[in-house]
């Protein structure tokens, strides 16, 4: 892997919280509001039927692509398509 990119990831996933794990909540948003998620199908640390299934539950709109868990590294236009788009189904609904 290239040292830039290596470099990159590491400074953009933070570590959480062990408190996060013991965390209540009364309202997951999923259940009240729309949600998106992008199946990456090469994904090897949460397997895609894994992915559907979590998508599925969320009754979330969900595209699909190649890559791996690392997406928004190697494919960051499909993240910010998706993005895009989420982001112009609420301001349209909002504005119905």
């Amino acid at each position: 892997m290239d040292a830039d990119l290596a470099e990159f990831m590491a400074d953009s996933q933070v570590p959480w919280g062990l408190e996060a794990a013991g965390g209540t909540i009364s309202e997951p948003a999923w259940r009240s509001k729309p949600s998106w998620y992008l199946v990456t199908t090469d994904d090897r640390m949460i397997p895609p039927s894994l992915q559907r299934e979590m998508s599925e539950r969320a009754a979330a709109t969900v595209v699909e692509t190649p890559g791996s868990h690392s997406i928004y590294v190697s494919q960051p236009g499909v993240v910010a398509d998706l993005v895009e788009r989420a982001a112009s189904e609420v301001a349209s609904t909002a504005l119905a």
